[in-house]
Formats: C-alpha cells, structure tokens, sequence
C-alpha cells in the first residue's frame, strides 16, 4: 500500500488520454488531404485564403484571452481548426478582407462572446460562412478558376449541362476551396477510425439527403444524378467535418441519429426547394439549434440502474431513455412564436392595400422605362379578358412555364397609339420566379425590358438586371431570340447568355419570346 500513489480530486475525472489538442489537431490533419487538393487545383489563390483566414482565427483568440484575462487557449489548436474549416468553404480569389473578417467573427462573436470553446450553440466556422454570404452575398458566391468566373457543377446540373462526376470527385471543378471529395473522404475514414467522430451523424444525414433527393429531385433513382447532388454543394464536408463538432452535436447515440436525419432532411429541403446560394450550411445551423432540445430529450440509462426502481411513467422515462418532459424554453418559444405570427399578421391586414398601391406604382413606372415615348397606358377590356381566359395557366407550348400577367396599350401626350407594354413571368428562374415588363412599339421592335421581380444568386443570376444583357434585347424587332450559351452573338436573335447564370438567361429569354408571340398573335392580331 505505501508504494501506491493516489490521487484524491473532486469530480469530474479524467477517464480517458483523449485531449482537446489531439481531438483538434486529428482533426487538422483529415482535412491536409482537401487542402492539398484544393491548393493543387486553384493554386496561390487558395492559399491566400487559407493562410490569412488561420493568421486572423489565431490571432483573435490570442487577443481576446488577453483583453478578457482569460488563458492562453491557443495550444489546443481549435483556432487553427476554426480558420482552416473557414478557408475551406469559401472560393478561391476572395479579397483577402473576406476570410480575416469571416475568421474574427467566427472567434470573437460565436465563440469568445459564448464562454469559449465547449459553449458555443453553433459551428463557429458555419457559422461565419452564412455571416460573409449575408454580408458579402456577391463577392462569396462568385466561384473563379484561373481568374475566370464560373458556374459550379450544381448550376450546371440544374442548366441541363454536362457534369462530370470524376472532375466532381478529384476536386477538379468550380467551387469552394474544399470542394474535392477524394480528399475529404480520406480524412473522413482517418477520423472514424481513430474514433475522431462517430459513424450515426454521417450515415443518417447522407441517407436522409439522398432519399429526399430521390424522392423530390425530379429524376429518381437515377444515380448519377444523386451522386452530383452528393458530391456538390458541400454536402460531405459538412456531414463528416461540420455536423460532427462536438460541441454543437448531441451527446448520445440516439441523439445524434435524430440530429443527423434533420440536418439531411433539412439540406434536401433546401437544396431542392429553397432558393439560398448555401443549402448546407443553414441545414446544420438549423440542426445546431436544436441540439440542446434533443440532449433534453433523449438521455442515456445510468450505470447499475435498476429497472424496477421506478414505477409509471417516470419508470417508462428511464427504461426508454427519453424524456417525456417539455422543456420550459420549448413553450416560451412558441407563445413568443405565437405571438409574433398574430402581431406580423395584423400589420399585413393593415398595410396589405398600401403595399398593392406601391406594387402599381412600381410596375408603372416600369412600364415608363420600358416604352418611353408612352405618355399614359390605357387598359384594354378586350386583352383583359383574353388574359383573365387562360385562368393562370401556362402560356404556350414552346416557352416553358411562362404567364402573361398584362397586356397594356400605349399613348402618346396626343392620344396616338405608340406600342404596348407587356408584364411577363417566367417561373423556371434559377431562385424563383423571374417577373418583367417589355415595351414594343407598332412595327414590333422591342424598346427595353425591366424586371419587377428578380431573385436570382447575388452576382450571378442577378447581373441579367445590368445593362450589358438586357441592353441586347432593345432595338430589335424579330420574331423570337435564341440564348447563346458561349458568347459572340452573331445575329440579332441570339442573346449572348450571362456567364454561370444560364439558367436565369433562359428564363429572361423565354420570358421575352412569349411577350413577344403575345404581341404578335393576339394584340396585334385583335386589331
């Protein structure tokens, strides 16, 4: 007994080797395979990501410690992490501004401001990516190779164009930093087998997300569609890297097979239904949320827990492990929810007839744009009724899910008919519906278009609203436009298609053909 030594301390004890540090840095040394794919592929432009995004975490841990009197946390390499992961979401070419502020952030507000590590609510590096798509929407949704912009393989999915799954895979595409699924999934195995991360969180959310895509993608059980949808869009990094963090994932196994489901469920629901340039990353902030419901519900049996200790439903709580108890902030949050949904409600009821009076106000001042020579618009109960015949539905056959909404006759300060405006929809945008108006004079020649409303991916989808290509359209007087996918329009019925955003290009173009077929089919064929 004398040889022994004991050590006597008041719980919790250390019942593991398992640190901070090695848990960090296991997880630094996954992501080296990415990284070095990613640096291959994009080359001095990732590393300037990379770098200032890592200096800029270490450096706001090291100085709020300091401001704050707290200690040096800086060895545990969780800074390092939070830096890297940061990198590894975003494009390569963002002005150096973008990763340092996104990396302040992430330290300072959702981790520092919490208490530190172990008391963040959310992934601090997700959490910085969706604050730079809100604040810098444009700039970090502009993907660039070689210094050229381009649509990622997920655009060109959704265009009809060709994807590669093998250049999807190596990493050999546009995208984020991190986008090689080679090099990820290297890292992923190294960390389930080093016990870094557990299989429930993965599993669940890839099974989920690729049923949902199956079940509402549009195409089935077709595999190379599912497996682009799975390779895209950051759906591996964030299930084995960004959903695993261990801080903001549940405790238990159960709870985590729930939480991966609803990140899955979630990221499906975003990606095939949503209009946000970043399906994952929200899904997971979404399922960091509501971890602390989940670890509320779902509770391990204790050791040498006796079955029989307890009797009725308490006794059905601890056999089950679950608890049937509503957590307080569960019911505040829905009388707060409540609440809010009555009040934002009442406000819509009373300013509903205000804001139809601005939509017109808005939509006349369009029209004005459009057809300049016009000096007031005169509706025409004939047009109105043929429009109002078609009772909402498709224009068409050769325009996709195109709707004429109006059809207004044009005049001048002397009564002279000068054209007609048209309000046109086309529901195919890339992000929602795409609503312009065109003006058209008596010989057919259109005179400009203007959108009334327009959705489209900041700096993408959104820049069919600049000059350079709806200028394309006025001017010209035929029968119908063609979208040129590879620029240098050779003819006037070619329209030179807004690069990475062909989707949106179409749908503008389509659009303009079904006004343009209106106008010739039925207003001026009514005359």
């Amino acid at each position: 007994m004398n040889e022994l030594n004991y050590g006597i301390s008041s719980s919790p004890h250390t019942r593991s080797r398992l640190s901070t540090g090695k848990v960090m840095y296991d997880v630094i040394l996954a992501l080296l395979p990415a990284t070095l794919f990613g640096i291959m592929h994009f080359g001095m432009d990732a590393v300037m990501v990379i770098v200032p995004s890592i200096a800029a975490a270490v450096l706001s841990e090291f100085l709020f410690n300091l401001v704050c009197k707290k200690p040096n946390t800086l060895k545990d390499g969780s800074a390092v992490l939070t830096g890297l992961l940061l990198a590894l979401v975003l494009p390569a070419g963002v002005p150096i501004y973008v990763p340092v502020l996104g990396a302040v952030f992430a330290i300072v507000i959702v981790k520092g401001c919490f208490g530190g590590l172990g008391k963040n609510f959310m992934n601090p590096a997700l959490a910085a990516r969706c604050f730079l798509l809100i604040s810098f929407s444009s700039t970090v949704t502009t993907y660039k190779l070689d210094g050229v912009a381009g649509a990622t393989p997920l655009v060109d999915l959704a265009a009809g164009d060709p994807v590669s799954i093998r250049n999807l895979f190596l990493g050999f595409t546009n995208g984020v930093i991190g986008c090689s699924i080679a090099g990820l999934l290297i890292g992923a195995v190294y960390l389930l087998v080093t016990k870094g991360i557990t299989w429930e969180i993965p599993v669940s959310s890839l099974l989920v997300f690729v049923l949902f895509v199956a079940i509402f993608g549009g195409q089935g059980i077709d595999l190379s569609f599912l497996a682009i949808h799975l390779f895209a869009g950051g759906m591996i990094l964030g299930a084995f890297f960004m959903a695993t963090d261990p801080v903001s994932s549940p405790v238990t196994s159960t709870g985590q097979l729930i939480y991966g489901a609803i990140f899955g469920l979630l990221a499906g629901l975003f990606r095939i239904k949503g209009s946000a340039a970043d399906s994952v990353s929200y899904a997971i902030i979404v399922a960091n949320l509501l971890t602390p419901m989940i670890d509320e519900f779902i509770i391990p049996k204790p050791f040498a827990y006796r079955a029989n200790a307890l009797t009725g439903p308490r006794a059905l709580e601890k056999s089950s492990g679950v608890q049937f108890k509503v957590p307080a902030q569960a019911i505040v949050l829905c009388v707060i929810t409540l609440i809010a949904g009555v009040g934002l409600s009442g406000v819509y009821t009373m300013t509903k007839d205000t804001i139809e009076e601005q939509k017109e106000l808005a939509a006349m001042e369009s029209y004005k744009e459009v057809l300049p020579e016009a000096d007031s618009f005169q509706p025409d109960e004939a047009l109105d009724a043929q429009i109002e015949a078609m009772a909402g539905q498709v224009y068409g056959d050769s325009f996709g899910r195109v709707y004429i909404n109006k059809a207004i006759p044009a005049v001048d300060a002397s009564g002279n008919s000068v054209g007609c405006v048209l309000s046109v929809t086309s529901a195919e945008g890339f992000d929602g519906n795409v609503t312009l108006s065109m003006g058209i004079d008596n010989e057919g020649t259109i005179t400009g278009i203007a959108f009334t409303e327009l959705h489209e991916t900041a700096g993408m989808g959104m820049r069919v609203d600049e000059e350079e290509f709806k200028g394309q359209f006025a001017g010209r007087a035929v029968d119908g436009f063609t979208l040129n996918k590879s620029g240098g329009a050779s003819s006037d019925s070619e329209i030179n298609s807004v690069s990475g955003a062909s989707i949106t290009s179409g749908a503008v173009v389509n659009a303009v053909n079904a006004g343009l077929d209106f106008f010739n089919n039925v207003v001026k064929g009514g005359n």
